[in-house]
C-alpha cells in the first residue's frame, strides 16, 4: 500500500520492538505457568467430551480430580498419559471411570516417562490430524468459491436461541453477509467451565457450546453451496475459557474468534495472570486452525475520549501483535481491532478517524483489520444513524479495512431486525461500490490535519510503549494506562486456577501445533 501518511517510519520500528520487549517479559511469566483451563483444553483436545450425571463437563471433573490430589503443576497430560499406560484404556473412558468415583488419577504409579510421553502424543496427534483437515477444508471451499478481495461484511445474531439464530444467520448470509458472529449470553465470559449440547435460551446472545458451534457450521455451509460463496462462522474465545473455547472453534471449523485477554481483565475483572497463560495457548490453537483473531482495543473508545485515547489504541494493536506473532499467528490472521467512535459533532471528527484508520492499515499493512461501527454516540435517531454509519462505511472502503462490522441505524434503541440488517448491508454495498477505488485515488495534504493527527497518535503511542517497557504490562494495568480502568495484579475472577509448572510438565499441543504438525 502506498503511504499516505508520511509516517515516521524510525518510531514505528521502534514502537515495534518496545513492543516485542513487552510481550518477551510477559511470556517469560506464561511459560512458567499453566491454568485450570489451559488444563481443561488439554483433556478436550485428547477426546474428552460429555458431562456426568450432575451436568458437570468432564474435562471439569478430570481437572478438579488432579487439582485435588495436588498435581496440577505436572500437568492433565502427564496424568492421562499415565493413567492410559496403567489401565489400557481410553482418555475418554478415563474420565468417564474418574466422573463415578472409581478411578483418582493422582494415586495411580507412576508409569516410565517415556511411556507416558507416547501414549499421551499418539493420541493429540489425533485431534491436531482433525483440526488440520478442517483447515484443508475451508481453504478448499475458498479455492472452489473464491474469496472476496473487498471488504468482509460481519454481521451479529443474538437470539439466546441457536435454532432462531440459524434463522437470522442464513436469512443474513442471503442478504449479502460474508461474516456471521453469534453473540454469546451475557455473563459467560465469567463462567470457569463450557456448557453442554444446543441451547434455547440466552440473555443477549446465545450460549457458546460446540453443539451449538455446530449446528451454525452446518447451516452455513448449507447456505454457501446455495449461494456459491463460503460465509465465515464467528464466536468469542474470551473469557474464563479463553483455549477450552478455542479448542472447541477449531474442533468445529469456525473461521473468526474474538481472542485479547486485556479485554477480559479491563472490561470483565477476570486475573491478568490467568488470562494472559489463558490467551496464549488459545492463540496457538487458533494460529494451528486458521482462524482469525478479532482483538478487542475497539472496546476502550466505550469508555475512553476517542481523541485523547486513540494512541492507547495503537499501544495495545502493537502489543497484541507481538504476542500473537510469539503463538504462532502470522499477521494474516491477525484482525486487530478500532471502532469508529468520536463524537459525531467534533470539528473535522471525520478526518481525525479517516487518520486513524489509515494508519492502522499503514503500519499493519498484511493484516485482515477488524473495525468496528459507531455505538457510543448513537442517540436513536435513525436518521442521523444512518448517516454515521455511512461515514463510517467510507473510512473502511477509503482505508482498505478487511473485517467490517456493520452498523444499524437502530443502535442504542433495540436488538436490529433483519429487516435493519438489510438496510445495513445496502448502505455499506452503495459506498463499497461507489467509492471502490476512491481511497487509491486520492492523496493527503503534506503537513495537513490528516498527518499531524497520525504523527502526534504515533508518537504518543511510542511513549505509552517505552513506558509500559520499563514497567511492564501487569503494573501499566495496574495503573489504568488502558481505558483508564485499573485492575490488581493478584485480583480478579479466577486468580486461584493459576498454578507454576514442575519440571516435569508438558503440553504437548503447544509442540505439534507451534512446530506445525503435518
Amino acid at each position: 500500500m502506498e503511504s499516505k501518511l508520511n509516517l515516521n517510519w524510525e518510531v514505528v520500528n521502534k514502537a515495534r520492538e518496545c513492543s516485542r520487549n513487552i510481550a518477551k517479559e510477559t511470556q517469560d511469566f506464561i511459560d512458567r505457568h499453566t491454568t485450570v483451563t489451559v488444563e481443561r483444553t488439554i483433556c478436550r483436545l485428547l477426546g474428552i467430551d460429555g458431562v456426568d450425571e450432575l451436568n458437570v463437563p468432564l474435562p471439569n471433573v478430570v481437572v478438579d480430580n488432579i487439582k485435588k490430589g495436588n498435581g496440577l503443576s505436572i500437568g492433565a497430560a502427564n496424568f492421562i498419559g499415565n493413567a492410559m499406560v496403567e489401565t489400557k484404556l481410553t482418555p475418554q473412558e478415563i474420565a468417564e471411570k474418574v466422573s463415578r468415583g472409581e478411578l483418582d488419577l493422582t494415586k495411580l504409579p507412576m508409569n516410565d516417562e517415556f511411556e507416558i510421553k507416547m501414549a499421551v502424543i499418539a493420541e493429540a496427534k489425533k485431534y491436531v490430524k482433525k483440526i488440520k483437515e478442517n483447515r484443508n477444508k475451508r481453504e478448499e471451499k475458498l479455492k472452489e468459491f473464491g474469496d472476496k478481495e473487498g471488504p468482509y461484511l460481519y454481521l451479529i445474531v443474538a437470539t439466546g436461541n441457536i435454532h432462531e439464530d440459524i434463522t437470522q444467520a442464513v436469512a443474513a448470509a442471503r442478504q449479502g453477509a460474508d461474516v456471521i458472529a453469534v453473540i454469546r449470553t451475557t455473563g459467560q465470559s465469567l463462567l470457569d467451565y463450557v456448557p453442554y449440547g444446543e441451547t434455547t435460551e440466552g440473555f443477549g446472545g446465545t450460549v457458546a457450546t460446540q453443539e451449538n458451534f455446530r449446528l451454525m457450521r452446518k447451516a452455513l455451509d448449507e447456505v454457501g453451496e446455495e449461494l456459491h460463496r463460503y460465509i465465515r462462522l464467528c464466536n468469542y474465545c474470551s473469557g474464563l475459557c479463553m483455549p477450552e473455547i478455542a479448542a472447541m472453534g477449531a474442533i468445529e471449523r469456525l473461521d473468526v474468534m474474538l481472542n485479547d485477554a486485556l479485554y477480559g481483565i479491563l472490561f470483565r475483572d477476570i486475573n491478568m495472570k490467568r488470562t494472559m497463560i489463558d490467551q496464549f495457548f488459545s492463540r496457538v490453537i487458533n494460529g494451528y486452525a486458521g482462524v482469525i483473531i478479532n482483538t478487542g482495543e475497539d472496546n476502550y473508545l466505550t469508555t475512553s475520549d476517542a481523541v485523547e485515547e486513540a494512541h492507547t489504541v495503537l499501544a495495545s494493536q502493537f502489543i497484541n501483535e507481538q504476542f500473537a506473532l510469539m503463538a504462532g499467528l502470522p499477521e494474516e490472521q491477525q484482525g486487530l481491532g478500532h471502532a469508529f467512535e468520536m463524537n459525531p459533532e467534533l470539528e473535522n471528527g471525520f478526518l481525525y478517524e479517516l487518520s486513524q484508520a489509515q494508519m492502522a492499515r499503514e503500519i499493519f499493512s498484511k493484516a485482515p483489520l477488524k473495525y468496528m461501527p459507531p455505538t457510543k454516540f448513537m442517540t436513536g435517531d435513525i436518521f442521523k444513524g444512518q448517516v454515521q454509519d455511512a461515514l463510517f462505511n467510507m473510512v473502511t472502503i477509503m482505508t482498505g479495512q478487511k473485517i467490517h462490522l456493520l452498523g444499524m441505524l437502530t443502535e442504542a434503541i433495540h436488538t436490529p431486525f433483519m429487516s435493519d440488517r438489510a438496510l445495513a448491508i445496502e448502505n455499506a454495498r452503495y459506498i463499497f461500490s461507489n467509492m471502490k477505488d476512491f481511497g487509491s485515488e486520492i492523496t493527503f495534504k503534506d503537513g495537513g490535519i490528516i498527518q499531524k493527527r497520525a504523527d502526534e497518535v504515533l508518537n504518543n503511542a511510542y511513549n505509552l510503549l517505552r513506558d509500559i517497557e520499563k514497567e511492564g504490562l501487569f503494573t501499566t494495568i495496574e495503573k489504568g494506562k488502558f481505558a483508564n480502568i485499573k485492575r490488581p495484579i493478584d485480583g480478579g475472577k479466577g486468580r486461584e486456577g493459576v498454578v507454576q509448572k514442575d519440571s516435569k510438565y508438558f503440553n504437548p499441543f503447544i509442540d505439534l501445533m507451534l512446530g506445525g504438525e503435518k
